[in-house]
C-alpha cells in the first residue's frame, strides 16, 4: 500500500509532462496583428530603445476568438483588447466614429507622445529655471547696483508724464498677462506638481475655472497690445539718441544718464520685446481657440522648405502636412515657450518700475512725475 502512494503520483506526473511535451507550441499564423505588445517591447523601452507601441505579433489560427454566435463568443466577433491595439497602432482597420469633425480619423494619437513628454518634461523644467534664474539674477544686481536714486534730490515740482487713456492700456496688458502667465502655469503644471499636492478634485476645480479665465482673459491682453502699439509705436522707433545710450549703459552702472525722449532705448526694447512676444503668443492662442480655422506649422514649414531653410542647416526637409493634432501641439508649445520668454522680460520690467528705480513707479501710477526725475531720465 505504501509504494502504491508512491507510484500513482510519479505516474500523473509523468502523464501530464507527456500531455505537455505533446502540444504544438509552433505558429500557424494567419496573418500579423499589429498593436500587440510583448516582452520584447517592454523590456526593450527599460533599455531606453525607441520601440513604437505594437510589434508585428502573429496571431495564431487557433487562437482566433470563437463566432458571435458561440455561447462564449465575444460581441462583436473580436477581443476588446485587440480593437483597442488597433486604433492605437492606427494598423489601419476600418473604423468609424459618430464624430465628424476635422480631427474625427485620429481616435488615439500615439504619436503625440513625444509632446506630451516635452511638456510635461522639459518644457516646465527649463521654463521654470528660466524664470527662477531672472529673479537671481535682479536680486544679485539689486545687491551690487542698489536702487537708482534721483542724483539731485525731488524738486517737489511734478509734471504729466503719461495720459490716463495710456495708463489704461498699458495696466490693462499688465493685468490680464498676470492673470494669463497664472491660469497658463497652473494648466501646464497641473498634472505633475499640483495634483499631487492638492489632489484630482481641488485641481479639476481650479482648473475649470483657469481655463475659463484664460480663455477670456486673453481679449483684454489683445486689446491692450492694439492700444499701445497704436499710442507709442511713433514714440519707439530707433534713432541716433539710442546709439549714445547704450554706449553708457543708460546710466545703470554709473552715474548720469544719457539724454531720452519720451521712452529710452532700454523702454525701446520692452515694448518691441511685448509687441512682438506678445504678438505670437496672441496668434498661437487664437490657433488653440480656434484649431481647424487657423493653422500656422504647417503653412511655415512648407514656405521654409521652399525656401531651403533646413537644406542649408544641413537638415532634410520638414513635414509640412500636419493634421489637426499636431498643429495643435506645436502651436501649445510654441505658446508656452514665447510666454516664458516673455514672462522673463516683464520681470525685469516689474523690477526696474517698482524697487529698481526711485520715481519709476509714478510715471504709471499717478501719470506724474518728480521734475528732477523727468530732466535726468527724459531730457529731450
Amino acid at each position: 500500500m505504501t509504494l502504491l502512494r508512491i507510484l500513482l503520483p510519479l505516474v500523473f506526473l509523468v502523464s501530464f509532462a507527456g500531455l505537455s511535451a505533446a502540444q504544438d507550441t509552433t505558429v500557424n499564423g494567419v496573418g500579423v496583428q499589429p498593436g500587440k505588445q510583448t516582452l520584447a517591447d517592454i523590456l526593450a523601452r527599460q533599455r531606453g530603445e525607441d520601440v513604437p507601441f505594437g510589434a508585428q505579433v502573429p496571431r495564431p489560427a487557433e487562437h482566433e476568438a470563437p463566432p458571435v454566435s458561440s455561447q462564449l463568443g465575444p460581441l462583436g466577433g473580436a477581443s476588446d483588447a485587440d480593437l483597442w491595439r488597433d486604433i492605437r497602432a492606427d494598423s489601419g482597420t476600418s473604423l468609424s466614429a459618430s464624430n465628424r469633425g476635422p480631427a474625427a480619423t485620429v481616435m488615439m494619437q500615439e504619436s503625440g507622445i513625444w509632446w506630451l513628454d516635452f511638456r510635461r518634461g522639459p518644457l516646465l523644467t527649463y521654463g521654470n529655471a528660466a524664470l527662477a534664474a531672472t529673479v537671481v539674477l535682479l536680486a544679485i544686481f539689486y545687491l551690487i547696483r542698489g536702487r537708482i536714486k534721483i542724483e539731485h534730490g525731488r524738486s517737489g515740482i511734478t509734471i504729466a508724464r503719461f495720459k490716463f487713456i495710456e495708463r489704461f492700456g498699458h495696466w490693462l496688458i499688465a493685468s490680464s498677462f498676470i492673470l494669463l502667465a497664472l491660469t497658463g502655469l497652473i494648466s501646464l503644471a497641473g498634472r505633475k506638481v499640483l495634483i499631487p499636492v492638492f489632489g484630482l478634485e481641488a485641481y479639476s476645480a481650479y482648473a475649470t475655472i483657469g481655463k475659463w479665465i484664460h480663455n477670456n482673459v486673453a481679449w483684454a491682453f489683445i486689446l491692450g497690445l492694439v492700444m499701445v502699439f497704436v499710442m507709442w509705436i511713433a514714440h519707439n522707433l530707433p534713432d541716433r539718441t539710442d546709439i549714445n545710450w547704450i554706449l553708457k549703459g543708460g546710466g545703470i552702472f554709473g552715474k548720469g544718464h544719457p539724454p531720452a525722449k519720451k521712452f529710452n532705448t532700454g523702454q525701446k526694447l520692452i515694448f518691441w520685446a511685448v509687441i512682438i512676444l506678445g504678438g505670437s503668443i496672441s496668434v498661437s492662442g487664437l490657433s488653440l481657440l480656434f484649431p481647424f480655422e487657423i493653422t500656422m506649422f504647417g503653412p511655415t514649414f512648407a514656405k521654409l522648405n521652399d525656401m531651403g531653410v533646413p537644406q542649408l542647416l544641413g537638415f532634410g526637409p520638414i513635414e509640412a502636412s500636419l493634421t489637426p493634432q499636431e498643429e495643435m501641439q506645436y502651436a501649445q508649445l510654441w505658446h508656452a515657450i514665447i510666454s516664458f520668454v516673455l514672462m522673463a522680460v516683464i520681470l525685469a520690467h516689474i523690477y526696474i518700475g517698482t524697487l529698481g528705480m526711485e520715481g519709476a513707479f509714478e510715471a504709471m501710477g499717478s501719470g506724474d512725475v518728480d521734475l528732477q526725475w523727468a530732466r535726468e531720465h527724459h531730457s529731450i
